[in-house]
């Protein structure tokens, strides 16, 4: 079970898309995050990256919690591709990332 809700992975997919002119809101709105919402939303990440299965994910988020040394806003900023991975993870996970990001656009 994943510690952050649809909603703020679609918001952060959102951020990460209009980074270039959104950085400072991206990392307010990551900062805010709690603990265990960044581990989760770390561990979405690397199962979209492909980094762990979706069946991996409570290791992933183990290994998330472990491994957090760098700032989280700073680490995700750090791929290029953030967003479409966000997505894939969400994916993986059998939630849509679509519907989420429709509500809140």
């Amino acid at each position: 079970m994943l510690a952050i809700s649809s909603d703020k992975i679609a918001e952060v997919i959102i951020l990460a898309r209009e980074l270039h002119r959104a950085e400072n809101e991206f990392d307010g709105f990551v900062g805010q995050l709690t603990g265990e919402e960044k581990v989760a939303l770390v561990s979405v990440f690397w199962i979209g990256r492909g980094s762990f299965d979706a069946s991996e994910l409570a290791e992933a988020q183990q290994t998330a919690a472990r491994e957090a040394t760098t700032p989280t806003a700073s680490y995700l900023k750090g791929s290029p591709h953030l967003a479409d991975h966000l997505e894939s993870g969400m994916e993986a996970l059998g939630l849509n990332p679509t519907d989420a990001e429709e509500d809140l656009l």
